[in-house]
């Protein structure tokens, strides 16, 4: 249910204050403008229209592809209200002191959110962040084209068959498919071992001259959908999707294991307006917000009441294996935050095997 949200409810949304938000008055943000940044394909524009009738305000919504690129703009000195990091973005923006606490007299309602995305490490309070999506990533691929049992039993490797040559979409991530090459070899997602990161390299070199893959961001959803191509990486959230759409694809998370990732929203320090930026978190984590965004773009929701109505009985979701992400699994790790000098060179690396 990526598009057309009923009409029914985004008038029940714009027109009912959501719960925890009844002592703020909106008249005191009438005319103030909301800044905005965020992934692409990652929210229900109804909601945004919802809240901006609610309070009487203006959202300047803008999105970013990933990352490195939104860090590079926090550096440069932009100035955005609300930003949705990933989990190790988050612990480099907090070590350097660009985000601001949360005010949890306006964010009371982090007690919705999923056991799988409480107390995460790189903020186990919630400090600065509340989380917004949570996924794993993984392969979409054509069951008429791949049997399913010949790609479980391949995982990563299914990128080095020659079989797919010309066939497979990649995710045009340089943290992500290291992280693919690393887990393809048994190693650490979050290694810093120089030989154990060359491995990887020329493990994803080879990918390049074995695959030929195109490289992809957002537009491998809809391609991946129509079935343009057999296989792609993709995050789980796009692959719950995808399965929607076609009955022939599936999922696959990979047995070497993966990363689980969780993008949560922040207050940059140099927020022009930060108390509303907490009133728009607030809204964005409670049901009806969280219910509207996670049918919208197929995410795990964050908050525990939609996640269990969704993937359950009668849900959008129900049976669609890529909608809740794997949980305790002991081969699937969370990015940290990598040393100063890896930040530079994974990025310089992975665009060495592209240029190839």
């Amino acid at each position: 249910m990526k598009k057309g949200l009923t009409v029914l409810l985004a008038l029940v949304m714009a027109l009912l204050p959501l719960a925890g938000l009844a002592e703020i008055d909106p008249a005191e943000f009438k005319g103030a403008t909301l800044n905005v940044y965020n992934w692409g394909e990652y929210v229900d524009m109804s909601v945004i229209r919802a809240f901006e009738k609610e309070y009487g305000v203006r959202v300047n919504y803008k999105t970013y592809e990933s990352n490195e690129y939104l860090w590079l703009q926090m550096q440069a000195g932009d100035a955005w209200d609300v930003i949705v990091p990933s989990d190790y973005m988050i612990e480099r923006l907090i070590a350097n002191k660009m985000l601001q606490p949360l005010d949890k007299d306006i964010v009371t309602n982090l007690d919705q959110l999923a056991e799988g995305v409480k107390n995460l490490p790189y903020d186990p309070d919630n400090t600065y962040s509340a989380p917004y999506f949570w996924q794993t990533v993984g392969i979409v691929y054509d069951t008429t084209e791949i049997p399913v049992e010949e790609m479980e039993a391949q995982g990563w490797d299914a990128f080095h068959n020659e079989a797919y040559a010309g066939h497979t979409y990649m995710y045009d991530s340089s943290r992500d498919a290291f992280m693919v090459a690393e887990k393809a070899l048994g190693y650490s997602a979050n290694t810093t071992d120089e030989k154990e990161i060359q491995d990887a390299w020329e493990w994803l070199r080879t990918m390049h001259r074995t695959l030929k893959p195109s490289y992809v961001t957002d537009e491998v959803i809809d391609s991946m959908a129509e079935g343009l191509k057999w296989m792609a990486m993709v995050y789980s959230g796009d692959a719950a999707y995808i399965l929607s759409e076609n009955e022939d694809m599936a999922y696959c998370t990979p047995y070497q294991g993966t990363n689980v990732a969780v993008d949560a929203m922040v207050i940059p320090a140099n927020a022009e307006n930060p108390k509303l930026a907490n009133v728009f978190i607030q809204y964005m984590l409670d049901y009806d917000a969280s219910l509207a965004n996670s049918q919208e773009v197929g995410y795990a929701s964050t908050n525990a009441r939609v996640l269990e109505e969704l993937s359950g009985p009668g849900g959008d979701y129900e049976g669609n294996s890529a909608y809740v992400p794997r949980a305790g699994y002991e081969k699937d790790e969370m990015f940290v935050d990598l040393p100063t000098e890896w930040q530079a060179k994974q990025p310089d690396l992975w665009a060495k095997v592209m240029a190839e």
